[in-house]
Protein backbone atom coordinates (compact mmCIF):
# COMPACT_ATOMS: atom_id res chain seq x y z
CA UNK A 1 0.00 0.00 0.00
CA UNK A 2 1.14 3.47 -1.13
CA UNK A 3 1.32 5.78 2.45
CA UNK A 4 2.97 8.49 0.67
CA UNK A 5 2.90 10.34 -2.73
CA UNK A 6 4.15 13.29 -3.99
CA UNK A 7 2.50 14.86 -7.09
CA UNK A 8 4.19 17.65 -8.78
CA UNK A 9 5.26 19.24 -5.27
CA UNK A 10 6.93 22.96 -5.37
CA UNK A 11 7.61 24.88 -2.72
CA UNK A 12 8.73 28.62 -3.70
CA UNK A 13 8.84 30.85 -1.19
CA UNK A 14 8.13 34.38 -0.73
CA UNK A 15 10.78 36.71 -2.33
CA UNK A 16 12.92 33.80 -3.21
CA UNK A 17 14.18 33.59 -7.05
CA UNK A 18 14.19 29.66 -7.31
CA UNK A 19 12.19 26.94 -6.24
CA UNK A 20 12.99 25.06 -2.80
CA UNK A 21 11.28 22.21 -3.81
CA UNK A 22 11.37 21.50 -7.67
CA UNK A 23 8.74 19.24 -9.40
CA UNK A 24 8.72 16.39 -6.45
CA UNK A 25 7.42 13.05 -7.76
CA UNK A 26 8.01 10.26 -5.61
CA UNK A 27 5.68 7.51 -3.82
CA UNK A 28 6.81 5.88 -0.43
CA UNK A 29 5.42 2.25 0.43
CA UNK A 30 3.69 1.40 3.99
CA UNK A 31 6.63 0.37 6.21
CA UNK A 32 9.54 1.42 5.02
CA UNK A 33 12.32 3.50 6.24
CA UNK A 34 12.52 6.15 3.38
CA UNK A 35 16.16 8.27 4.54
CA UNK A 36 16.40 11.61 2.19
CA UNK A 37 20.01 12.73 2.11
CA UNK A 38 21.46 16.15 0.50
CA UNK A 39 23.26 19.19 1.86
CA UNK A 40 22.20 22.04 3.40
CA UNK A 41 19.51 23.97 1.65
CA UNK A 42 18.33 21.06 -0.92
CA UNK A 43 15.13 20.76 0.17
CA UNK A 44 14.68 17.92 2.22
CA UNK A 45 13.51 19.44 5.12
CA UNK A 46 11.18 21.50 3.03
CA UNK A 47 9.64 18.52 1.70
CA UNK A 48 9.04 17.13 5.06
CA UNK A 49 7.19 19.69 6.17
CA UNK A 50 4.96 20.23 3.47
CA UNK A 51 4.36 16.36 4.26
CA UNK A 52 3.09 17.36 7.09
CA UNK A 53 1.43 20.88 6.35
CA UNK A 54 3.76 22.71 8.38
CA UNK A 55 4.71 24.22 5.02
CA UNK A 56 2.09 24.62 1.95
CA UNK A 57 3.01 23.56 -1.52
CA UNK A 58 2.78 26.22 -3.88
CA UNK A 59 1.93 23.47 -6.79
CA UNK A 60 1.13 19.93 -6.68
CA UNK A 61 0.35 17.78 -3.63
CA UNK A 62 0.98 15.49 -1.31
CA UNK A 63 -1.10 12.34 -1.11
CA UNK A 64 -1.45 10.17 2.52
CA UNK A 65 -3.12 6.93 2.19
CA UNK A 66 -5.00 8.04 -0.47
CA UNK A 67 -6.40 11.22 0.82
CA UNK A 68 -5.30 14.78 -0.49
CA UNK A 69 -3.70 16.23 2.74
CA UNK A 70 -5.15 19.48 1.14
CA UNK A 71 -8.37 18.86 2.28
CA UNK A 72 -7.89 18.03 6.06
CA UNK A 73 -7.77 19.76 8.68
CA UNK A 74 -3.63 20.96 9.57
CA UNK A 75 -4.26 20.05 13.08
CA UNK A 76 -5.57 17.18 11.87
CA UNK A 77 -3.14 16.08 9.52
CA UNK A 78 0.00 16.45 11.94
CA UNK A 79 -2.02 14.64 14.76
CA UNK A 80 -1.74 11.80 12.61
CA UNK A 81 2.21 11.95 12.06
CA UNK A 82 4.93 11.52 14.71
CA UNK A 83 7.35 14.31 14.49
CA UNK A 84 11.17 14.26 15.42
CA UNK A 85 13.38 17.19 15.50
CA UNK A 86 17.33 18.12 15.89
CA UNK A 87 16.11 20.11 19.37
CA UNK A 88 14.38 17.56 20.45
CA UNK A 89 11.79 20.46 21.86
CA UNK A 90 11.12 18.79 25.09
CA UNK A 91 8.83 21.04 27.70
CA UNK A 92 11.89 21.50 30.38
CA UNK A 93 9.02 22.09 33.30
CA UNK A 94 7.81 18.94 32.78
CA UNK A 95 8.64 15.47 33.17
CA UNK A 96 9.39 12.99 31.00
CA UNK A 97 6.28 10.96 31.67
CA UNK A 98 4.66 14.59 31.53
CA UNK A 99 6.06 15.11 28.17
CA UNK A 100 5.32 11.67 26.72
CA UNK A 101 1.89 12.15 27.66
CA UNK A 102 0.82 15.76 26.71
CA UNK A 103 -1.04 15.14 23.81
CA UNK A 104 -2.92 12.24 25.30
CA UNK A 105 -4.05 14.41 27.99
CA UNK A 106 -5.57 17.03 25.11
CA UNK A 107 -6.80 14.01 23.49
CA UNK A 108 -8.68 13.02 27.11
CA UNK A 109 -7.42 9.51 27.37
CA UNK A 110 -7.62 7.84 31.07
CA UNK A 111 -5.25 8.40 33.38
CA UNK A 112 -4.44 4.25 33.30
CA UNK A 113 -4.09 3.99 29.46
CA UNK A 114 -1.78 7.16 29.76
CA UNK A 115 0.37 5.64 32.67
CA UNK A 116 0.65 2.57 30.51
CA UNK A 117 1.63 3.68 27.39
CA UNK A 118 4.07 6.02 28.84
CA UNK A 119 5.88 2.35 30.54
CA UNK A 120 5.33 0.90 26.75
CA UNK A 121 7.53 3.44 25.03
CA UNK A 122 9.80 4.16 28.07
CA UNK A 123 10.82 0.30 27.23
CA UNK A 124 10.50 0.28 23.47
CA UNK A 125 13.43 3.00 23.31
CA UNK A 126 15.67 2.01 25.85
CA UNK A 127 14.81 3.57 29.14
CA UNK A 128 13.63 2.27 32.38
CA UNK A 129 10.14 3.64 33.15
CA UNK A 130 11.08 3.29 36.66
CA UNK A 131 13.85 5.52 36.90
CA UNK A 132 13.17 7.87 33.94
CA UNK A 133 9.47 8.67 34.15
CA UNK A 134 9.81 11.49 36.97
CA UNK A 135 12.84 12.77 35.82
CA UNK A 136 13.33 16.23 33.75
CA UNK A 137 14.59 16.78 30.78
CA UNK A 138 17.56 18.68 31.76
CA UNK A 139 18.33 15.54 33.95
CA UNK A 140 19.23 13.54 31.08
CA UNK A 141 21.85 13.44 28.15
CA UNK A 142 20.95 14.53 24.82
CA UNK A 143 20.96 10.78 23.39
CA UNK A 144 18.40 10.38 26.14
CA UNK A 145 16.88 13.62 25.48
CA UNK A 146 16.21 12.31 22.04
CA UNK A 147 14.83 8.88 22.53
CA UNK A 148 12.25 10.58 24.84
CA UNK A 149 11.42 12.83 21.95
CA UNK A 150 11.08 9.62 20.08
CA UNK A 151 8.66 8.05 22.16
CA UNK A 152 7.01 11.25 22.82
CA UNK A 153 6.34 11.75 18.79
CA UNK A 154 5.09 7.55 18.71
CA UNK A 155 2.61 8.05 21.47
CA UNK A 156 -0.47 7.95 19.68
CA UNK A 157 0.59 4.75 17.58
CA UNK A 158 0.63 6.89 14.22
CA UNK A 159 1.14 5.38 11.25
CA UNK A 160 3.67 7.63 9.44
CA UNK A 161 7.02 9.11 11.34
CA UNK A 162 8.83 12.27 10.41
CA UNK A 163 12.40 12.42 11.96
CA UNK A 164 14.35 15.84 10.45
CA UNK A 165 18.28 15.16 11.91
CA UNK A 166 17.65 13.80 14.94
CA UNK A 167 20.79 12.72 15.61
CA UNK A 168 22.53 15.95 13.93
CA UNK A 169 23.59 17.45 17.35
CA UNK A 170 24.66 14.27 19.34
CA UNK A 171 28.21 12.84 19.41
CA UNK A 172 29.35 9.99 16.91
CA UNK A 173 29.07 7.02 19.59
CA UNK A 174 25.55 7.93 20.92
CA UNK A 175 24.67 8.32 17.44
CA UNK A 176 25.47 5.13 16.23
CA UNK A 177 23.82 3.96 19.14
CA UNK A 178 20.47 5.55 18.79
CA UNK A 179 20.55 4.77 14.70
CA UNK A 180 20.32 0.88 15.62
CA UNK A 181 17.82 1.73 18.13
CA UNK A 182 15.91 3.79 15.50
CA UNK A 183 16.13 0.47 12.79
CA UNK A 184 15.19 -1.98 15.62
CA UNK A 185 12.21 0.45 16.40
CA UNK A 186 10.66 0.82 12.75
CA UNK A 187 11.22 -2.95 12.67
CA UNK A 188 9.03 -3.84 15.82
CA UNK A 189 6.20 -1.08 14.44
CA UNK A 190 6.16 -1.67 11.00
CA UNK A 191 5.62 1.70 10.32
CA UNK A 192 6.52 4.52 7.57
CA UNK A 193 9.37 6.36 8.58
CA UNK A 194 10.74 9.81 6.89
CA UNK A 195 14.12 10.21 7.93
CA UNK A 196 16.12 13.69 6.58
CA UNK A 197 19.97 13.76 7.06
CA UNK A 198 23.26 15.09 5.52
CA UNK A 199 25.10 12.43 6.94
CA UNK A 200 25.52 9.63 3.70
CA UNK A 201 26.47 6.79 5.82
CA UNK A 202 23.39 7.35 7.98
CA UNK A 203 20.90 7.55 5.04
CA UNK A 204 22.65 4.29 3.47
CA UNK A 205 22.76 2.20 6.73
CA UNK A 206 19.15 2.84 8.14
CA UNK A 207 17.25 3.73 4.41
CA UNK A 208 15.16 0.65 2.97
CA UNK A 209 15.44 3.28 -0.37
CA UNK A 210 17.61 6.56 -0.09
CA UNK A 211 16.10 10.26 -1.49
CA UNK A 212 18.83 11.95 -3.16
CA UNK A 213 18.26 15.26 -3.26
CA UNK A 214 19.99 19.00 -4.57
CA UNK A 215 19.02 22.35 -5.36
CA UNK A 216 15.39 21.50 -4.85
CA UNK A 217 15.27 18.25 -7.47
CA UNK A 218 14.92 15.16 -6.22
CA UNK A 219 17.99 13.28 -8.26
CA UNK A 220 17.49 9.64 -7.07
CA UNK A 221 15.48 7.52 -4.99
CA UNK A 222 16.33 3.80 -4.81
CA UNK A 223 17.62 1.12 -2.50
CA UNK A 224 21.54 2.08 -1.14
CA UNK A 225 22.71 -0.70 -3.52
CA UNK A 226 21.07 0.46 -6.73
CA UNK A 227 22.26 3.64 -5.60
CA UNK A 228 25.67 2.50 -5.14
CA UNK A 229 25.85 0.52 -8.15
CA UNK A 230 24.11 2.93 -10.76
CA UNK A 231 24.57 6.64 -9.36
CA UNK A 232 21.71 8.62 -11.35
CA UNK A 233 24.09 11.58 -12.36
CA UNK A 234 27.42 13.58 -11.41
CA UNK A 235 26.41 14.70 -8.22
CA UNK A 236 25.27 11.53 -6.71
CA UNK A 237 28.80 9.72 -8.00
CA UNK A 238 30.24 12.46 -5.89
CA UNK A 239 28.44 11.66 -2.96
CA UNK A 240 29.05 7.69 -2.92
CA UNK A 241 32.99 8.29 -4.08
CA UNK A 242 32.99 10.63 -0.65
CA UNK A 243 31.35 7.63 1.14
CA UNK A 244 34.55 5.80 -0.26
CA UNK A 245 37.11 8.14 0.53
CA UNK A 246 36.27 8.42 3.75
CA UNK A 247 36.12 4.47 4.37
CA UNK A 248 39.80 4.26 2.59
CA UNK A 249 40.94 6.83 5.14
CA UNK A 250 39.87 4.61 8.05
CA UNK A 251 41.66 1.49 6.08
CA UNK A 252 44.84 3.36 6.04
CA UNK A 253 45.27 4.80 9.72
CA UNK A 254 44.31 1.21 11.35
Amino acid sequence: MIAIEYQNLCKQFPGASYLSVDHVNATVEEGELVTILGSSGCGKTTLLKMTNRLYEPTEGKVILFGEDISTVDPVVVRRRMGYVIQQVGLFPHMTIEDNIAAIPKILKWDKEKIDARVTELLELVGLDPDQFRTRYPSQLSGGQQQRVGLARALVTDPKIMLLDEPFGAIDAITRLNLQSELQRIHAGTKKTFLLVTHDILEAFKLGTRVMIMNGGKLLQFDTPQEIVRHPADEFVDTLIRSAKDQEEFWKEVM
